[in-house]
């Protein structure tokens, strides 16, 4: 069955966000409807007058703005189909649109580009559309495939064609839904009044009925009453629809996942591990790197916040040829909490120039194990992401000549010799390879196999899986838990 898309917008702070979203619901709800909603939930439908789409309604997070966007994200939650991109018709391109476009791309949405305030002289689209050429955001009419309305978010002026090309692009992605598979929503705002515990949420998929059990990362939660975005009380939601839950013994996060499985050790365990293998504030080295998710793109990722275009640019120009090296996002003013959310999402480091976290970026990085690393000298920033790059390629050309890999299980004394129990976790190993030996990830010396043996028998090749003993020469202090990898 197809449900309804939803759409966030983004853009800079004062190009209109707020205005559109109010706009679009004052104008595309029922006047009675409208005039009983005393409180915002997060999100809100509305319903056409367009008939010849699969759906006629759009679900609208109202919660504007790329770094309630991005939170969302880092939490997993990938609630929006269809981005807005709402830029100031006068004030053409700013540095939070630059950063919207980041996010949105990063999140690999389609997305409309909203031009607000045509109503004003000073508006010029047609620059706007040059501008965005800039960051790689080809419009239609220059050719590429990026819809772009006109609009007064102020007067109304074009959002029925806004709406239209919502539906339009919905109809391309084919939202479907199937009612009868476990419920799948995530929860956009929590808050606490004098009914209790609130949390409002959004449903991707299967459906919630009054009366449920459903799961949330630890919490297991008998559902006490449904309400719709206008208050209404209700018996159960279907996907795309904006919705409150009254239950819940203590708020849940979030960006967290509502379910009717519990799949609460899955999610813990998952989520634990994320935690154990990223270190806070850990030295900006190969180390740091080789252990981030990142690890098998060889690349590293980073975000630069930089305190002027000037600086930006140079340093821009100095490493956009170093490979193993991915600019997610680039931008000027100090480091803030959005960013930190972008660097969770796409697992990168956060590099700034002149320029320092604010004070809740760096409690949000201490809580989401985000690195940052400050510069006041360009070249001690070059050099580093230089250093790391090389690291990174060789680190990348060894993985590429990697023949097999063993663990160190046990380790022997037979007649003064020293023999080590492996198993072959990748590859193969054979007899008189070359072996380097890597105590948690690092490397910590080269050795030779001079003798292989399978269940007491001398065997020539040991393959994956397989147990092993083996005697290197010369001898290293290794120990158990050590790697051992063998290099074409």
């Amino acid at each position: 069955m197809f449900r309804p898309p939803i759409v966030t917008i983004l853009g800079h702070v004062d190009h209109g966000k707020t205005t559109l979203l109010d706009y679009i619901r004052k104008t595309n709800i029922a006047q009675k409807e409208y005039g009983g909603i005393t409180q915002k939930i997060g999100a809100y439908e509305i319903t056409t007058s367009f008939k010849d789409y699969k759906t006629n309604k759009i679900t609208f997070i109202d919660t504007p703005g790329h770094e309630a966007f991005s939170m969302l994200r880092s939490r997993g939650a990938n609630v929006a189909d269809i981005a807005i991109l709402l830029i100031d018709g006068k004030d053409s391109i700013m540095p939070q649109t630059i950063e919207s476009i980041s996010h949105i791309r990063n999140a690999k949405i389609p997305f409309i580009v909203a031009i607000n305030k045509i109503d004003l002289s000073e508006a010029n689209p047609e620059k706007i559309k040059n501008d965005l050429l800039k960051y790689e955001v080809i419009v239609e009419e220059k050719g590429g495939k990026i819809p772009v309305c006109l609009i007064s978010a102020k007067t109304g002026k074009g959002v029925n064609e806004l709406l239209e090309t919502i539906l339009f692009l919905s109809n391309d992605l084919n939202l479907t839904y199937d009612e009868k598979s476990p419920a799948e929503a995530y929860i956009i705002e929590t808050k606490k009044d004098k009914r209790g515990i609130i949390a409002s949420a959004i449903i991707k998929n299967g459906k919630i009925k009054l009366g449920d059990i459903i799961f949330n990362e630890n919490n297991q939660i008998k559902i006490r009453s449904l309400l719709n975005d206008q208050g209404k009380i209700i018996k159960e939601v279907f996907p795309s629809m904006p919705f409150e839950i009254l239950g819940f013994d203590k708020l849940p996060k979030v960006g967290s996942l509502i379910t009717t499985i519990n799949q609460n050790k899955k999610i813990n365990y998952e989520k634990d591990n994320i935690i154990n293998n990223q270190k806070l504030n850990e030295n900006f080295s190969l180390e740091t790197i080789l252990k981030s998710p990142k690890e098998e793109e060889k690349k590293l990722s980073i975000i630069i916040k930089a305190d002027s275009q000037g600086s930006l640019d140079a340093i821009n120009e100095s490493i956009k040829d170093i490979n193993n090296i991915e600019i997610v996002l680039k931008s000027i003013g100090e480091i803030t909490k959005s960013d930190i959310f972008l660097a969770k999402t796409t697992k990168s480091i956060v590099v700034g120039f002149g320029v320092r976290p604010n004070q809740e970026a760096e409690v949000t990085a201490e809580q989401e194990k985000i690195i940052i690393k400050t510069y006041k000298i360009i070249y001690e920033l070059l050099d580093e992401l230089t250093e790391v790059a090389i690291l990174l390629k060789e680190k990348e050309n060894r993985e590429k000549n990697l023949k097999g890999e063993a663990k160190i299980l046990a380790t022997f004394i037979i007649e003064n010799e020293k023999i080590f129990g492996v198993k072959i976790t990748k590859g193969k190993i054979n007899l008189n390879d070359p072996i380097e030996i890597y105590r948690e990830n690092k490397l910590i010396g080269k050795t030779k196999l001079i003798s292989l043996k399978h269940k007491s028998k001398n065997i020539i090749e040991a393959k994956k899986d397989m147990e092993a003993g083996m005697v290197f020469y010369p001898q290293l202090d290794i120990k158990v838990g050590d790697m051992i990898k063998s290099i074409l």
